[in-house]
């Protein structure tokens, strides 16, 4: 499926990625990068593949979120702890532009197959190694997932209501922002400087770390001369009623963006209530205030606060659960969702294309594999026979 409007080639095509990651973060990363023309081969342990299989409705295929995460990859199951599995890969790394891994720190190296070994075969070898707290720090060997690395950043303390406890995401935020796009942003930069420099380099992406960019905001709040960020009171956490949730009569929910004094005044005007206009940012009385937005709001349902905003430039939206997100105009004709056949004249929706160059999507090329569903196709390509791969498998690394 080719992105509107123009038939130029994908930017990353003729790249080739070695991609041994699994769950969400590097194979979230390694599809972005398929998206747009890469190759990508997805290096799955022999016995059961990626967990994310097993994920999800099933359809009679990989789980659903698998097939969220790994389209436009070609599978390959390898036993990783056999010395001939190692050779394969090695063999792979020799041609491949990107290799992305997320095992702990060390891992690979055990094996055999970490950057330095793997450099000295392909010296412009781009090694991206994502990982929760990176490879130096004194946390590099814990354990962690999403809420922990956003624990520790800062990031869920400042997530909730004045007075109330922290709120756990509802995405990803650690895995996704500070891993898969950190790792994707790495590995372009790193692909830049080799073209000047025919050097590869390792790329360390901690998903701790990479919340940092999120935190600009409020850790301006940090200066001397201001007060400790607080849960639910900053200008854009809940502590003003120009920057707010609003529950509508229907019980749905309204969401007002009205930061700038110019879309505060016009929304205050359109609702008659221009004696709201002055107390934007006051301290003294601002609970009152979000009072009064709140029960503004509670007088219509959010259909006809939809329409009433809807040709006024407020910044302010309807609260959408994900079924109406995915079904609204805006996602329609933006093409944000992919739709794929999955069989008896049923479809499933992917999450489509991020990024647009000249108003070129990506394409999806390949839909995802099943479980060492390209095996033979890879070896052969690397030289191995039928004779050899025969023997591979009496050996159990295929």
């Amino acid at each position: 499926m080719q992105g509107f409007g123009t038939n130029r080639p994908l930017p990353l095509q003729g790249v080739r990625v070695l991609d041994m990651t699994r769950m969400l973060p590097g194979p979230l990363c390694t599809m972005i990068l398929g998206d747009y023309g890469a190759d990508i081969i997805k290096v799955e342990d022999l016995a059961a593949g990626d967990p994310t299989r097993f994920a999800g409705s099933s359809h009679g295929e990989s789980g659903s979120l698998f097939r969220q995460l790994n389209r436009n990859k070609k599978s390959l199951a390898l036993d990783l702890k056999n010395e001939k599995g190692q050779q394969i890969i090695k063999r792979l790394a020799a041609r491949a532009d990107i290799l992305v891994e997320g095992f702990r720190p060390g891992v690979m190296d055990r094996l055999g197959l970490g950057y330095q070994e793997l450099s000295r075969i392909n010296g412009q070898l781009i090694y991206a190694a994502v990982t929760g707290y990176g490879q130096e720090s004194s946390y590099r060997e814990k354990a962690g997932h999403d809420i922990n690395y956003c624990a520790l950043s800062g990031l869920l303390d400042l997530s909730a209501e004045e007075n109330g406890s922290p709120v756990m995401p509802a995405v990803q935020v650690a895995d996704i922002a500070g891993g898969s796009l950190l790792a994707l942003s790495g590995i372009m930069i790193a692909l830049f400087e080799r073209e000047k420099s025919g050097e590869g380099r390792f790329v360390d992406i901690s998903m701790a770390r990479g919340l940092l960019p999120f935190l600009s905001y409020p850790a301006s709040c940090l200066s001397a001369d201001q007060k400790l960020p607080r849960r639910g009171k900053g200008q854009i956490t809940g502590a003003y009623a120009c920057y707010n949730i609003y529950e509508t009569a229907d019980c749905k929910y309204m969401s007002l963006g009205a930061l700038e004094p110019v879309f505060w005044q016009r929304f205050c005007a359109a609702v008659a209530r221009k004696r709201w206009i002055p107390r934007q940012f006051e301290e003294a009385g601002r609970k009152e205030l979000i009072a009064e937005v709140r029960a503004l709001f509670k007088s219509k349902t959010r259909l006809e606060w939809e329409e009433f905003f809807a040709d006024l430039d407020v910044c302010c939206e309807p609260v959408l659960d994900l079924k109406e997100a995915v079904d609204h105009p805006l996602s329609r004709e933006e093409n944000y969702w992919l739709h794929r056949s999955t069989g008896k004249g049923k479809t499933e929706k992917l999450a489509g294309f991020p990024l647009l160059f000249s108003g070129q999507g990506g394409e999806m090329r390949l839909p995802p594999p099943q479980h060492g569903e390209h095996t033979a196709e890879i070896l052969c390509e690397l030289g191995y026979d039928h004779a050899a791969m025969e023997e591979l498998k009496d050996d159990g690394v295929i």
